[in-house]
């Protein structure tokens, strides 16, 4: 798995003239290397990888990175990689333009005398962009995980207990079945602060005939899972139904369009048309969706801008949502992978309104 994901970037790296690359993002670094650690460094070049780390992470390295030559530094970690750039003849050095700093972007000009260094212009992540089995199998995980959580906190959501309270009773049962942390924190959005579409759970009690929406995730052996489901506690009042339904029919008429072929900005405006003509346009104001994976917002971008083109491997959300400043809002939110004719929804839990 190492081996191919190495091979189709050093492709990349010979089809854009740079001899080497200089990683250290947590998420390019540990894709490209299976180490599940932090704070170290990988380089790449045509024919040979190398891991650069301290005396912190050299037994954990040795242990989990197969394809690498582990190597500790022991005082400077440029003058490591100086090494190695001379060693090899390394005329070209690609970095992260999105990720390194300007501080250590100063840095490698100044100890990397003779060498140009360039952007990778994303190359890793535009790699990552398709999934493999494996990574599919474990974000499926994660979303298990997920709708086992869901399906618990049914039964602990109830009028009286704050918001806070749900997020962290979450947080814990995922933790029980597996997960290693959250996605992200944990929005749990009741009554009128279900308007905010990234409403971090407060110390707001939740009241009778509150929306309540939760919108969580886990992640399970480095990879993330995302979900949305809006509950009312009590009975649901006609325009709370109203406005639930026409949500979840844009959700629904997104996941049948929703396969190869298809634009992202295609996609989005399958759901974004049918809030629009149910006269709520101006309160879905965010993109129906984005890529999941090691991080919890990669490309593809689902939305009006979103230039990407659907194809097999791609995890993404569909996620419409109404929000009324003042009154409230709904959202539901799928994770799903694209197929070779489709996509097959990852998130399992019920979509009809809940009444609790």
């Amino acid at each position: 798995m190492i081996a191919k994901r190495l091979e189709n970037f050093r492709k990349k790296l010979i089809e854009s003239s740079i001899d080497a690359a200089l990683i250290s993002n947590d998420y390019n670094r540990n894709y490209l290397s299976g180490f599940t650690g932090d704070e170290s460094y990988i380089l790449i070049t045509d024919s040979k990888a190398y891991f650069i780390t301290d005396s912190r992470f050299t037994q954990q390295a040795r242990e989990e990175v197969k394809d690498y030559e582990v190597l500790e530094y022991k005082h400077s970690v440029e003058s490591c990689i100086k090494d190695i750039l001379i060693k090899n003849n390394i005329a070209i050095l690609g970095i992260e333009e999105g990720y390194v700093t300007l501080k250590k972007y100063e840095g490698y000009r100044e100890n990397f005398t003779n060498v140009e260094i360039v952007k990778l212009e994303s190359l890793i992540e535009n790699l990552r962009i398709i999934k493999d089995e494996s990574e599919i199998e474990l974000i499926s995980k994660a979303a298990n995980i997920a709708d086992k959580a869901f399906e618990y906190i049914l039964s602990f959501i109830k009028e009286g207990i704050s918001e806070l309270d749900v997020a962290i009773e979450l947080e814990l049962y995922m933790k029980k079945l597996g997960a290693s942390s959250l996605s992200f924190p944990t929005i749990v959005a009741s009554g009128e602060r279900s308007s905010l579409p990234h409403g971090v759970a407060t110390d707001k009690l939740i009241r009778n005939g509150d929306f309540v929406t939760l919108d969580f995730g886990c992640v399970y052996k480095g990879y993330c899972s995302d979900m949305t489901r809006t509950v009312v506690v009590g009975k649901a009042t006609e325009e709370q139904k109203k406005i639930y339904n026409l949500v979840l029919k844009a959700n629904e008429e997104a996941l049948k369009c929703a396969k190869p072929g298809v634009k992202c900005s295609e996609l989005d405006k399958v759901a974004r048309d049918i809030i629009i003509k149910g006269g709520y346009g101006e309160k879905f104001g965010h993109g129906l969706g984005h890529g999941v994976g090691r991080e919890i917002h990669e490309s593809p971008r689902v939305s009006p801008k979103g230039t990407h083109t659907l194809e097999p491997g791609m995890v993404i959300t569909d996620e419409p949502g109404i929000y009324i400043e003042g009154t409230g809002g709904v959202r539901i939110e799928d994770l799903l992978v694209i197929t070779q004719d489709g996509c097959r929804v990852l998130s399992k839990s019920p979509k009809s309104l809940i009444e609790l």
